[in-house]
């Protein structure tokens, strides 16, 4: 079996609990199936370290963004993201996009930073990581008249409904499901992961944060991919093999940058 982590946050990831804690995570998800994960970058502070980690293991790609909750001094130019997807370790821009939930007051800064994320991507022919939280209508509109269909990606951590996901995947963006579909309450996303095609579909971690089940509540890895792969696949009465085949098959036509 082969899988892949689409979004993970492996500099994030706590360093404490192994002397050799990253060498131990990316094992551990061998050990699931796992071969390819794509390291998120969401600060520019913190691109160095992401880019390090994609220097050091082949079986991990990144990207470079700033997330739209984080506030900074000075924005990041077009001309500046394009210069740092450069290295041919960098797959996508992202994560960027629109997040009304933790950010309050007059975000029309937010969607200019989302703007020039999707200019950069155009610039740079790679496609867009998309975080979208209670902002869906702005989320598509901004998607659209930037014209981000011409380069694509994924709305990662998809939590919305069957209506955004049909208006992405338009776009032809891919749709991806972290550990939150396994959690008990999460009918109305369950509903969206047994409708999106197969072939529209991606699956992740966002390690370190929201750990599926059985593994709630504890910090995430990569490893735990295959929890999400095995949920869905019962979800949708297909084995997780075939599941895996597919997502990693949609991953590298995403991702066209990312080698396996």
């Amino acid at each position: 079996m082969y899988l892949v982590d689409s979004h993970c946050h492996l500099d994030q990831l706590d360093l404490t609990a192994h002397a050799d804690s990253l060498d131990h995570a990316i094992k551990q998800a061998h050990t699931m199936g796992v071969g390819h994960m794509l390291c998120v970058c969401i600060t520019l502070q913190d691109f160095p370290a992401v880019l390090r980690i994609a220097e050091t293991y082949a079986e991990v790609s990144a990207s470079v963004g700033l997330h739209p909750n984080e506030i900074v001094a000075e924005e990041p130019t077009v001309e500046q993201l394009y210069h740092l997807t450069q290295h041919e370790k960098i797959v996508a821009i992202g994560e960027t996009g629109l997040d009304y939930y933790r950010s309050q007051g007059d975000l029309e800064w937010q969607r200019e930073r989302f703007r020039r994320h999707i200019r950069a991507a155009k610039k740079a022919h790679k496609p867009l990581i998309v975080h979208s939280r209670q902002a869906k209508a702005d989320t598509l509109r901004i998607l659209q008249e930037e014209d981000a269909a011409s380069v694509g990606g994924v709305l990662h951590c998809f939590t919305e409904d069957q209506e955004m996901a049909d208006a992405a995947m338009a776009l032809g963006f891919y749709i991806s499901f972290s550990g939150i579909v396994t959690f008990p309450n999460a009918k109305t996303l369950q509903a969206v992961a047994q409708y999106v095609p197969l072939e529209r579909m991606l699956v992740e971690t966002d390690s370190p944060y929201l750990a599926p089940l059985p593994h709630r509540g504890k910090p995430n890895e990569p490893a735990y991919v295959r929890y999400v792969a095995d949920y869905l696949a019962q979800l949708r009465g297909i084995t997780t093999v075939e599941l895996a085949t597919q997502t990693s098959a949609n991953f590298f036509n995403c991702f066209t940058g990312a080698k396996k």
